[in-house]
């Protein structure tokens, strides 16, 4: 096997260092005017200053600690200080991750630069390496084409990056894209609206440790249900409260986790964002906040009980529960998780309710953790399109693999996952996920077929991600899974047996083949003159002291 590579060793992942839950806001007529008025007077502010901030382009950590505090002087006068502090570190926030996607595009294009460059370098229809040439001299002639596309969308990043121009749209790049063609988006000119200005609203307050509450901007009492919130001073004259404040009409309780937000504003900050969904018309208010991570459980003792092990797939969740010795327990289940084209509010509650069914799952099993693969993608996702290795690249194999990437939900599923599974006291084991599909069908595939005639290949590598994960190989074991001491030198055998063996039938009794045989006894005659192999039958070897009448019959006794 020396073309495989190296398997990675599991590890524990880390539990979240944050927390964040979400409850609805039934406001009336009048508190949902104020709310918008408020959010689009910080909206334009906000993108006021972060359209000043990208004008400055690249600084260092200096020059950004100025920048910031001059912005937030020129902010003050038409907010308020703590107003101008959330606008100005969004706006710091919205600019470095501009840079970083950018940066992941630069990344990009010079993998599929690359990748390119090196088939052009062989002849069309020709092999004389590792690397394949193209089919046809029509289809190396339009791949240098999109060469050369590639070549100048990477000088034009390369640019930017140099000199720090990176672009934010704020409400979304994708949502103003469907602007330019409503039709196509399902949406009138006026739901449109609705989502624009939904999306630019700017209702964030950071939480501050030593305020009342966790928080002065945004403040809500977890005793008494109130929330309210200080208006922008051009915004004044409508507040109900003194200094400025308006105070929520509604009763406000966080029916979720609702004693750990009363504890985090009662000790500590505790952040606030309010926001507005335009197709339901509803508001909600989001209360996030640091938390200190627990000690992470080594693997030995997760591995002392059994596991969930999950293989992610396109449209589902391959499940299959590993017992602590390598087996699987129970029948391998499927749990369905259809996301394409859904709304992300869809596909985040689809996603919930997958992880809450994986949960119970590993409860009633008695499981202490969940085993999924260490996958991302990562190749796939930056060389795009562009062949490497065995990957599809083109026609219809092509265009069906890269679609089934980008509906993996790989990184939101290990996000939440490891969220979800933190807050129901269990762990996530991150495995390698190299040849776990491979060797699942070869080794396991066949026997989960016997008696589960229901489990497909995805079972089989959900098995094998959860052996990984247990610390096993893939491969199966004749006698069971656990390697005596004895036994840990000599090679598995090539053929495991997966069938039980067959009941062996009653022996009957010998019928004498000859007058030479003694009758009443049951020595055989010497017909044969070695004898078997001892050692194969693990017999500790021939008997000390030999029986005198035997040495009498066989003429050797001296």
């Amino acid at each position: 096997m020396g073309g495989l590579r190296e398997i990675a060793v599991p590890f524990v992942a880390a539990a979240p260092a944050g927390a964040r839950v979400r409850t609805r806001l039934r406001v009336s007529a009048r508190d949902e005017a104020v709310l918008r008025a408020a959010g689009s007077h910080l909206g334009s502010l906000a993108g006021r200053d972060l359209a000043a901030r990208c004008a400055e382009g690249r600084l260092d950590a200096r020059g950004r600690a100025v920048s910031r505090a001059a912005r937030k002087r020129a902010l003050t006068a038409e907010s308020s200080s703590r107003w101008a502090g959330a606008i100005t570190r969004t706006s710091e926030d919205q600019h470095r991750l501009a840079g970083q996607n950018l940066r992941a595009e630069r990344a990009s294009l010079q993998a599929r630069v690359s990748r390119i460059e090196a088939r052009l370098a062989v002849p069309a229809g020709s092999r004389p390496g590792k690397t394949r040439g193209y089919a046809t001299p029509a289809e190396r002639h339009a791949k240098d084409i999109r060469r050369r596309a590639l070549r100048a969308r990477l000088a034009r990043a390369e640019h930017r990056l140099a000199v720090g121009a990176v672009g934010v749209t704020r409400g979304g790049k994708a949502l103003l894209r469907k602007r330019a063609n409503l039709a196509a988006a399902g949406l009138t000119e006026e739901q449109w609206r609705a989502r624009w200005e939904a999306a630019r609203l700017f209702l964030t307050a950071d939480g501050e440790k030593d305020k009342n509450w966790g928080n002065e901007t945004i403040r809500f009492n977890p005793d008494e249900g109130w929330l309210e919130l200080k208006l922008p001073a051009p915004l004044a004259g409508l507040a109900n409260r003194p200094h400025g404040r308006y105070r929520l009409t509604c009763s406000v309780a966080f029916a979720y986790r609702g004693d750990e937000v009363a504890a985090q504003a009662a000790t500590g900050a505790i952040r606030y964002d309010i926001s507005c969904d335009p197709g339901s018309g509803r508001w909600y208010l989001d209360g996030s906040w640091k938390t200190v991570p627990g000690p992470v459980p080594s693997l030995e003792e997760l591995r002392c009980r059994p596991v969930v092990a999950v293989d992610v797939n396109v449209s589902h969740l391959a499940v299959a529960v590993v017992a602590a010795d390598g087996n699987v327990l129970g029948s391998p289940v499927t749990v369905p998780l259809d996301l394409a084209g859904l709304p992300a509010a869809t596909r985040d509650g689809r996603l919930r309710d997958a992880i809450s069914g994986l949960i119970a799952t590993a409860r009633q099993h008695g499981a202490r953790a969940l085993v999924i693969e260490d996958l991302d993608f990562a190749d796939a996702r930056a060389e795009g399109r562009e062949q490497h290795g065995s990957r599809p690249s083109r026609g219809r194999r092509g265009r069906g693999f890269r679609r089934a990437v980008a509906g993996i939900p790989t990184g939101k599923f290990r996000d939440r996952l490891v969220q979800m599974t933190a807050n129901a006291g269990l762990a996530v084991i991150v495995a390698d996920p190299a040849y776990t599909s491979r060797w699942g069908a070869e080794h396991w595939l066949g026997p989960l077929r016997e008696h589960h005639p229901q489990a497909s290949g995805h079972h089989a590598a959900a098995l094998v991600t959860g052996r990984r994960g247990l610390g096993y190989r893939a491969r199966r074991r004749a006698n069971g899974n656990r390697t005596a001491p004895e036994e840990a030198a000599r090679p598995a055998p090539a053929h495991p047996r997966t069938r039980p063996a067959a009941i062996p039938a009653p022996r009957k009794p010998a019928v004498p083949r000859g007058s030479r045989q003694p009758s009443g006894t049951k020595t055989g005659r010497p017909h044969r003159t070695t004898a078997g192999d001892q050692a194969a039958q693990d017999r500790p070897g021939p008997p000390a002291m030999q029986d005198h009448l035997l040495h009498a019959r066989l003429g050797t006794v001296t």
